[in-house]
C-alpha cells in the first residue's frame, strides 16, 4: 500500500493557538513609557472651602473665603448707598456730616434732619431689602426653583388684596393699612399650604398653587380698584406699587422686632434647608423632619415678607432677583441667606436713589424702579430654565 505524504494542512486548533503571552518585562518597552493622566488643578487656595471646627460654642462647618469677602463687599456697597440717601433733600448735607449725625456729632440741626426726618426712609428701605433678600432665598432654596418668590406665588398679592379691600370697602376694623397687609400675606400662605397639601406638601406643588392664588388675587385687586371712587384707587396703587416716602419710626420699629425674631429662627434652621435640596427622600433619610422643617420654613419666609410689605408695600421683583443675584456672586450652589439679604438691601437702597434722581423734582416709588431691573432678570431666569430643559 503506498505511503501517504504527511499532511502539512494545519488543524482549526492548530491554526488558532494564541501566540506565547510576553510577561510585564517583555510587553513595555524602555522607550514608550506609560503616559500618566494629569491631575485636575485644584481651585484657587484662597477661595477655597476650609472646615473649621470650635470648641466653645460646639459648632463646625466650612469657611468659605469668596462667601465672607461677598458678604462684605454688599454689605460695604449698602452701606454707602445708605448714606448717600441720607444726604440728599431740600436742605443738602455732606457724606462727612452724615456719618458725624448718625453718630450723634456734628450740628444740632443736621442731627434733627438726618435722624429724625430722613432715617426712617433709608432704615425702612434697608430692613425691607434685607427681609425680602432672605425670604427669596428661603423659597428658592425650599422649592428647588429659582423662580419661586413671594412675586410668584401670590403673598404680596394677597397682601395688596387685602390694604385695597380696606380701602375702596372700609372693611379696617381699626387697623392700619401695614397690619392689614401683614394679615393678607399670612392668609394667603396659609391658604396655598392647604390647597397644596397631599399627604405632604412639594416645592412644585407650592409653586403650581401659589401661581393660581396670585391671580385669583390679583384679578380681586383690580375689580376693587376698578370699583373704587377715584381717590380711593390713587391711595390704593400707591401703595401697591410699593413706597418708602413719608416712611416713620413706626414702621421702622415693627419691622426691626420681627426681623429679630424671623432671621435667627431662618438662619439657624440653614443646615435643614440645604439637605431638602437633595429631594424630600435623601434629606429624610439624613434625619431631616421634612414636613415640619417645610412648614416653619415657609412660615418663617412669609413672616418675613409679610412684615417687610407692610412696611413698605409689595416692592417688586427684589426677592426673586437678589437671591439669584448672591448665588453667582458668591459662588454657591444655593442663595445664600445673609448675602441674599444684603444684595436685598443694596438693590432696595440704590433703586431708592435713582427713583429720586431720575427725575428732577419728582420722587417715583421706588417699586417702578425694581420692577423695571427686575423684569430683564425674570426674563434671564425664564431662557436659562428652557435650555436646561425645565422651563415647559
Amino acid at each position: 500500500m503506498p505511503a501517504q505524504p504527511p499532511d502539512t494542512a494545519q488543524s482549526p486548533d492548530t491554526a488558532r493557538s494564541p501566540a506565547p503571552a510576553q510577561s510585564p518585562t517583555t510587553a513595555r518597552s524602555p522607550a514608550a513609557p506609560a503616559v500618566e493622566a494629569s491631575p485636575a488643578v485644584p481651585p484657587h487656595p484662597a477661595l477655597h472651602g476650609r472646615p473649621f471646627r470650635l470648641a466653645f460654642p460646639p459648632v463646625s462647618g466650612m469657611l468659605r473665603p469668596r462667601l465672607v469677602l461677598t458678604a462684605v463687599l454688599v454689605a460695604a456697597g449698602a452701606f454707602l448707598l445708605f448714606c448717600w440717601g441720607l444726604t440728599l433733600g431740600d436742605y443738602p448735607v455732606s457724606f462727612t456730616d452724615v456719618v458725624r449725625a448718625l453718630g450723634g456729632a456734628g450740628d444740632p440741626g443736621t442731627v434733627v434732619v438726618v435722624q429724625d426726618l430722613r432715617l426712617p426712609r433709608a432704615l425702612t428701605g434697608l430692613l425691607v431689602g434685607i427681609a425680602f433678600g432672605v425670604s427669596g432665598a428661603v423659597f428658592q432654596t425650599m422649592t428647588r426653583n429659582p423662580l419661586a418668590s413671594p412675586d410668584m406665588i401670590g403673598l404680596t398679592e394677597g397682601a395688596g388684596t387685602a390694604v385695597v379691600a380696606a380701602v375702596v370697602l372700609g372693611w379696617t376694623g381699626g387697623l392700619g393699612l401695614s397690619t392689614l397687609g401683614l394679615l393678607g400675606a399670612l392668609t394667603t400662605a396659609l391658604l396655598v399650604y392647604a390647597l397644596a397639601w397631599k399627604g405632604g406638601t412639594t416645592g412644585y406643588r407650592i409653586i403650581l398653587v401659589g401661581i393660581g392664588v396670585s391671580w385669583i388675587c390679583t384679578s380681586a385687586t383690580d375689580f376693587l380698584v376698578a370699583r373704587g371712587s377715584r381717590f380711593q384707587a390713587q391711595e390704593a396703587i400707591g401703595w401697591l406699587v410699593g413706597n418708602l416716602n413719608g416712611r416713620t419710626w413706626d414702621q421702622v420699629d415693627s419691622l426691626a422686632l420681627a426681623m429679630a425674631v424671623l432671621l435667627p429662627v431662618t438662619l439657624a434652621m440653614g443646615r435643614w434647608m440645604r439637605t431638602l435640596q437633595l429631594g424630600d427622600d435623601v434629606a429624610a433619610g439624613l434625619g431631616t423632619p421634612v414636613q415640619p422643617v417645610r412648614l416653619a420654613l415657609l412660615l418663617a419666609g412669609v413672616g418675613l415678607v409679610a412684615f417687610g410689605t407692610a412696611a413698605a408695600g409689595p416692592v417688586a421683583f427684589v426677592a426673586l432677583a437678589c437671591p439669584q443675584i448672591a448665588q453667582r456672586l458668591a459662588g454657591t450652589a444655593s442663595p445664600p441667606p445673609i448675602v441674599s439679604g444684603l444684595t436685598g438691601a443694596l438693590v432696595v437702597l440704590g433703586s431708592d436713589l435713582l427713583a429720586r434722581e431720575a427725575i428732577p423734582g419728582t420722587e417715583l416709588p421706588v417699586g417702578i424702579v425694581t420692577g423695571a431691573l427686575g423684569a430683564p432678570v425674570l426674563l434671564w431666569l425664564l431662557i436659562r430654565a428652557n435650555r436646561a430643559g425645565s422651563g415647559g
